[in-house]
């Protein structure tokens, strides 16, 4: 097969051809590399890549297919880790100039379960500084263009990780999420985004450990190939105490769901956040389709209470306890962006952080309520469509000015602040030719349920021109008119040469 077909093949089509013995590992990655190498300086998704390492992991997982003795069910592909996620051997800069050399010396949990499963680390992929924002661009690596327009943004903060999916660089790619940073890139490049249930992926590097705002997930092309991860990727830690123990093969065997049972309800704009109106008729006149088989589609009020306001104390008081104390110290160290955080952050009071948890206390109860009368509840992705990625992000929307960076993320966030899974499927292109993700929200702690939905809304959306996964003419495409690298301000160092060292930061995504 040529460089393009054995790239286009999903994860589980890859893995197929292991075990059936009409691919290898060696010939995978090679595939792999040659893709990174003509398409990667195009959107620069990749941050740093370990090929010298791939190619011996290969090599080796090579053997054990042949053997019949694979290690794990992913062994021999090559996956990218974010770059907010340690890596041991594998330089993690968190997007940041503070870590340019810092290489761990153990992987994250969830990397090392999947390092265990015969994935190999091949490449970091690329953020916002300190996952700081919609957009992926940072001061080490650049920015990340999206595959179908590198002149736009592919979203954040797991934008690298999105965009390397669209581009078939890669064939799975880790993410996290706390106002939709699994949901949002994955939603403008036209891929799979899943934030699941805060107890489902070991997350034990959160600055305040008993918070549930930020999580860790899986990203794919398809949705058999995110379920194959994220049964890798589940499990507990004792450091994270909202994980519960492990659950064996639990996304394996998901229910088959029947969409003429599905109760689907709908929100254009979660309680009034702003949407441009071409993203709204985008998202009524998917509904319209799936009306036609589901057996209940009606809309549904999101109005919740204060939620914008108490994703702002969420957010601000695990900012204010991961990067205050360095950003006293270091001010000059820090992009406007952590600066913003921090300082929202202490000019409140316990008063300010007590009302925000009651409040969002009272937003759970509120939906647990709406969601006996429904399966799913669907919503659009992102707002807009991608902007320029010179652009930090939206100054307004449909006439509504942004007064935080982040305001533009109001229809993921708000979906965070209950803790329950969610999800953005792939529905076709929007007005402007790029892609439109279906974003749905599921009932708490009904991670399968969800994902069961998410494959069976892929499935009717595949069987169309209009609705199926778009893939971008990497071919044709032309590069951003401006430099992707541009904003670089100093240069990683290679990870060869790569002291190992701990890092001080600590991510607040």
């Amino acid at each position: 097969m040529s460089r393009a077909t054995l790239v286009a093949l999903s994860a589980c089509e890859v893995l197929e051809a292991f075990k059936n013995g009409s691919l290898t590992p060696n010939d995978y990655l090679v595939a792999c590399l040659e893709q990174i190498s003509r398409f990667n300086p195009k959107i620069n998704a990749l941050a740093a890549i370990d090929a010298e390492r791939a190619v011996s992991e290969a090599s080796l997982a090579t053997s054990r297919w042949q053997a019949g003795t694979p290690i794990g069910p992913l062994d021999g592909l090559p996956i990218g880790v974010k770059d907010l996620q340690d890596t041991k051997g594998l330089l993690t800069t968190h997007g940041s100039t503070r870590a340019l050399s810092n290489v761990p010396d153990k992987d994250l949990p969830m990397v090392a379960r999947l390092r265990a499963a015969g994935a190999i680390i091949l490449a970091k992929t690329n953020v916002p500084e300190l996952g700081a924002g919609g957009n992926s661009r940072n001061p080490v690596w650049g920015a990340t263009g999206n595959p179908f327009d590198p002149n736009l943004t592919a979203g954040g903060s797991s934008g690298g990780s999105a965009a390397a999916l669209a581009a078939e660089l890669l064939p799975l790619c880790t993410g996290s999420d706390t106002g939709g940073s699994l949901r949002l890139p994955a939603g403008l490049c036209g891929v799979v985004g899943f934030r699941p249930s805060v107890d489902v992926i070991a997350h034990p590097t959160r600055p305040l450990g008993w918070s549930g705002i930020s999580v860790l997930g899986p990203m794919a092309r398809t949705m058999d190939d995110l379920i194959l991860m994220l049964n890798v990727c589940q499990g507990s830690d004792p450091d994270d105490p909202l994980t519960t123990s492990d659950a064996t093969d639990r996304f394996s065997s998901l229910h088959e769901v029947k969409l003429g049972d599905l109760r689907v309800g709908f929100s254009e704009d979660f309680g009034g956040a702003p949407v441009d109106p071409a993203i709204r008729q985008t998202f009524r006149s998917r509904v319209e389709i799936l009306r036609l088989h589901v057996g209940e589609c009606r809309p549904v009020d999101l109005n919740l209470g204060e939620m914008d306001r108490t994703f702002d104390v969420l957010r601000a008081e695990s900012f204010v306890t991961a990067f205050a104390e360095q950003l006293s110290s270091t001010p000059d160290a820090f992009g406007p962006h952590i600066e913003s955080n921090v300082a929202l952050g202490l000019s409140m009071s316990l008063a300010d952080r007590a009302w925000a948890h009651a409040e969002q206390t009272k937003i759970l109860r509120k939906f647990n309520a709406l969601m006996k009368d429904f399966d799913v509840v669907l919503l659009p992705t992102a707002p807009v469509p991608p902007f320029r990625w010179t652009e930090s992000h939206p100054s307004e929307i449909d006439g509504q000015d942004m007064d935080i960076y982040y305001r533009w993320l109001a229809l993921n966030y708000r979906g965070s602040l209950m803790g329950g899974p969610a999800i953005t499927v792939p529905a076709g292109r929007d007005p402007h030719d790029m892609p439109f993700g279906l974003q749905m929200l599921g009932p708490i702690r009904g991670d399968e349920a969800l994902l069961g939905v998410a494959k069976a809304v892929e499935t009717l959306f595949a069987a169309s021109p209009e609705t199926a996964r778009p893939r971008p003419d990497l071919e044709n495409v032309k590069p951003s008119s401006v430099d992707l690298r541009s904003i670089v301000t100093n240069p990683p160092i290679s990870t060869k040469n790569a002291r190992p060292e701990k890092s001080s930061l600590r991510t607040a995504v």
